[in-house]
């Protein structure tokens, strides 16, 4: 008997069911006092002037993950903005999210965008490995607070939401190395920018530099902002101070 994950569907959301369906599932991601959530009404009149509202759907038609972003002119340019992606857990680990973000890209490519652009957690180790290893997209600029310090979200909590954007150049093509989240030959050798203090929490080392710098980030951020929002905030401004010292050097992740 075959599972209903087993054939996924990508597609444009095109009803009010399908657009309430995808702030339910918004809501179940973020949580129910999330002030980021996007309502139906705005889902839908975006895809109106190039912005991309499309669903995954499962063989019995349940939506198990969305995109929406929106299409705008940057430096003169089309570019493409994506503002959510989700993936319910249960469907989580099947690449879901790649599928879902080709879609998008398709569909920009269509109306000229040669860039998408999206804001990622740097605290959070899957998304880096998500936008940096598995898409081949580059955190271009560091944003502190950009949302505030309180979005009612249940995974954002109290922390600061700094934010990496990140710049996917669609033009370009690009193939995953199967050996792309490994760490190359010295790369452990490298300075840490962040490295553990004596009490086990990191702090930013301002004197680190190379022609190489690493910064380390949580294996499970949920798990630090479970344990200790102290450690969680640790984190956060430790990292925040080498990325900012690091881009302003001119360095690229």
């Amino acid at each position: 008997m075959s599972h209903a994950l087993d054939t996924i569907t990508i597609r444009d959301l095109a009803t009010l069911e399908e657009y309430t369906e995808c702030v339910e599932l918004q809501e179940e991601t973020w949580g129910r006092g999330f002030s980021e959530r996007v309502p139906g009404a705005i889902l839908r009149v975006s895809q109106k002037i190039g912005g991309v509202t499309a669903g995954a759907f499962d063989g019995n038609g349940r939506m198990i993950g969305f995109v929406f972003g929106m299409t705008g002119i940057r430096d003169g340019k089309p570019a493409h903005w994506s503002d959510m992606l989700a993936v319910r857990e249960e469907a989580r680990g099947r690449h879901i999210g790649d599928r879902l973000k080709h879609f998008q890209r398709e569909r920009v490519q269509k109306l000229g965008v040669e860039t998408m652009l999206w804001t990622a957690d740097p605290l959070v180790a899957r998304n880096a490995h998500f936008n940096i290893n598995r898409l081949g997209a580059r955190p271009a600029e560091y944003v502190e607070n950009i949302y505030g310090a309180n979005t009612g979200s249940t995974l954002h909590g109290e922390l600061p939401t700094d934010r990496l954007v990140i710049a996917w150049a669609l033009s370009k093509p690009y193939t995953p190395s199967p050996t792309a989240d490994v760490e190359g030959p010295g790369d452990c050798e490298l300075p840490l920018a962040n490295p553990l203090a004596s009490d086990g929490r990191p702090a930013f080392d301002p004197g680190a530099a190379g022609p190489a710098v690493r910064v380390q980030v949580p294996h499970d951020l949920t798990a630090v902002q479970s344990a200790s929002a102290d450690d969680a905030m640790r984190w956060r401004l430790a990292v925040r101070g080498a990325f900012n010292a690091l881009l302003a050097r001119g360095h690229q992740v």
